[in-house]
């Protein structure tokens, strides 16, 4: 079994449960004590109301994300399940067996990374929220410039006139431009 490493800081506590030979059943139910505990104490920090909305957020932007790869998923299914009615597989019964296999796939993976996301984010204070947000004052350069004057580019002018393509060649061949110099 694959288990995602998740910083609920109870690390003592667990350490000891696991020491002492603990069943699974009681390590499960501390863990899921400590984990809760963690959150409320995240939640009356940050408040309530700004805990809900957090989560609303994080939630919205997992599932865009998620939902977003399971469309893809989707297509790729549509695209070779074609291939199963050489199997003596009935397509459109596999299809939908694999499509809520990846749904199922899809809500579990939202659930973990939206849990994860709660507990590692970190809030922060108003005041590094002001100088965060306050511009940076930066030298102003000018890019080919002398003394911090504007330069006006003027067009280039040709000295000669142009030479067209069907006008004789001026190198004196006799031939047109385009057959001779203007290759």
């Amino acid at each position: 079994a694959v288990y995602k490493q998740f910083n609920f800081r109870m690390d003592s506590d667990l350490a000891s449960a696991v020491a002492e030979d603990s069943p699974a059943e009681d390590v499960a139910d501390l863990i899921t004590r400590k984990a809760l505990d963690v959150y409320r104490e995240r939640e009356a920090r940050i408040g309530e109301g700004t805990m809900r909305e957090l989560e609303r957020i994080v939630m919205l932007q997992t599932m865009d994300s998620y939902w977003k790869d399971h469309l893809l998923s989707m297509d790729h299914l549509k695209e070779g399940i074609g291939l199963r009615g050489y199997a003596q597989q009935d397509p459109m019964i596999v299809y939908k067996k694999e499509g809520f296999a990846l749904f199922q796939e899809m809500i579990s993976r939202i659930k973990e990374e939206t849990v994860s996301i709660l507990y590692r984010i970190q809030i922060a204070e108003s005041e590094d929220v002001e100088t965060i947000r306050k511009p940076q004052d930066q030298p102003m350069y000018f890019s080919g410039g002398g003394d911090g004057e504007v330069q006006k580019k003027k067009p280039v002018q040709r000295s000669a006139r142009k030479v067209g393509r069907n006008a004789p060649c001026p190198c004196g061949s006799g031939k047109k431009y385009k057959k001779c110099c203007g290759r």
